[in-house]
């Protein structure tokens, strides 16, 4: 064999074809060789898991009937020896039921006997597709965790601490509790957590618990039976069956209410969930849950269960507020000042000197979302190549502004009308971050929510918009 069909081999797609009988072995080489695919052979089962064992294979023909390692336990092994390869099953005349038992356990195609040439040939090719588009999906996945990965923004010891607890938390299967105030990343850093462990490849439901009415929270997380309640025409599959296999974000889950967290320390606890007037069913999920709220107060007031608080507080990973770590605030503004210019199509280079003065000095009880919502803001209205002063929000530029604000009632104004001012001027100062605005309160979040819904409360868009309707923290970019 010369070097360059040695090298040709090297890059060819690798065939394994496994039979007992010489004959069909020897036919099968010689076929798909000939189509330029790099083949190998195994009389046996044990054979086969060999070569399987010590070298790359993208596909594998075998037949069902063997002495010893029967193909159907071949299958099996190869599955999860090897779950990526590709396997064809060759079947005889009146053994196709076997061949669909085959494919439930994960084959690919199969093709019958007597063996035809382009029937074999078209098999491999196919397989061959299959196994590239699965190749190319998996390394595009790869990709994407490595560029989330390479611009999560920020540089100081203790952001640079909170994300090495994550990393390691990653690998393991434990609960983890995400602690932190309303803007600092929680959701963004459950993603993270979520593409650095061996689940990145399913799915990952964030679900923010505030934001669904309680009428509705049992139903949405646990699914529900069609006919189970009013309204309920057809069957629905909860956020646990969604996040089956993955991993499951519960944002705002000292939101939840007691008899909820009941059905959840079952899941968790047991591993299973009851839909609404359903059965019960079991499900494997990675758990990852985030608050902003002191939950051992929570359980002292009776507002949240003490052993729910235990099961999901197994890693606490608390996240750092901006105020803590402003020595990133110039490289998060440089960040998000290159993705917005990018978005609005503006030039915008920079930030002046004095602005980032301002920016370091500010306090920041937004955190990362109000930071980047400014920087949006500075970018939409600068006129020039940088951001100024005069292209900050006013709070920034004064301080007093929005703190210092005060509201004016007539006495026997009506307390509902009263609460409602009251929340409309708190959205309007944390430009709608419903979560900041609860927090400045020292109400629950589902509250506002709930004055939303009823058409209380209007929910106006701020200039620049607030993404997500501050229902999303943004950290990791």
């Amino acid at each position: 064999m010369t070097n360059a069909a040695g090298n040709r081999s090297l890059r060819a797609p690798t065939v394994l074809i496994v039979d007992d009988e010489a004959s069909i072995l020897e036919a099968l080489e010689k076929v798909l060789t000939k189509e330029g695919l790099d083949v190998r052979v195994a009389p046996s089962g044990q054979q086969a898991l060999e070569i399987l064992r010590n070298q790359p294979v993208q596909v594998m023909i075998t037949d069902l009937r063997m002495p010893g390692m029967k193909g159907d336990d071949l299958l099996k092994a190869v599955k999860a020896l090897t779950p990526e390869v590709e396997v064809i099953v060759m079947t005889a005349y009146g053994t196709i039921e076997n061949a669909v038992e085959a494919m439930k356990l994960g084959a690919y195609d199969f093709i019958a006997k007597p063996l035809k040439r382009a029937a074999i040939v078209a098999a491999v090719r196919k397989a061959l597709d299959k196994h590239a588009l699965v190749a190319e999906n998996r390394e595009l996945r790869a990709q994407l965790a490595a560029a989330t990965q390479r611009s999560i923004v920020g540089n100081s010891q203790v952001m640079r601490a909170t994300l090495e607890i994550a990393r390691q938390a990653a690998a393991s299967s434990a609960t983890i509790l995400l602690l932190g105030e309303s803007g600092t990343g929680k959701e963004l850093l459950a993603r993270y957590i979520h593409e650095q462990s061996p689940r990145a490849a399913r799915a990952f439901v964030p679900t923010n618990c505030a934001a669904l009415p309680e009428s509705i929270l049992e139903s949405e997380l646990f699914g529900h039976e069609k006919g189970a309640f009013t309204g309920a025409i057809r069957n629905r599959e909860g956020r646990f069956l969604e996040a089956n296999t993955g991993t499951l974000f519960l944002d705002e889950i000292g939101e939840i209410p007691l008899h909820v967290q009941v059905k959840l320390l079952r899941a968790l606890q047991e591993g299973e969930i009851e839909p609404v007037g359903g059965r019960v069913t079991k499900v494997d999920i990675r758990l990852v849950c985030a608050t902003n709220r002191d939950l051992t107060e929570e359980v002292k007031a009776g507002r949240f269960r003490e052993d729910l608080f235990y099961r999901i507080n197994v890693i606490p990973i608390r996240i750092p507020p901006l105020r803590d770590r402003l020595e990133d605030v110039p490289l998060l503004a440089d960040h998000f000042l290159r993705a917005f210019s990018a978005r609005h199509g503006k030039a915008v280079e920079g930030v002046s000197e004095a602005a980032l003065r301002l920016l370091g000095n500010y306090g920041w009880p937004g955190n990362v979302r109000e930071l980047e919502n400014a920087i949006e803001r500075a970018v939409v209205l600068c006129r020039g190549g940088m951001i100024d002063v005069d292209d900050l929000p006013p709070e920034l530029r004064d301080p007093q502004a929005g703190h210092g604000r005060q509201i004016t009632f007539s006495v026997g104004t009506p307390l509902a009308e009263v609460e409602r001012r009251l929340i409309m001027e708190t959205l309007k100062f944390t430009r709608g971050d419903k979560r900041l605005a609860a927090d400045l309160l020292g109400i629950a979040t589902r509250t506002i929510y709930r004055k939303i819904e009823a058409g209380l409360v209007r929910e106006e868009q701020y200039a620049p918009a607030v993404t997500g309707g501050g229902e999303s923290d943004d950290l990791l970019h």
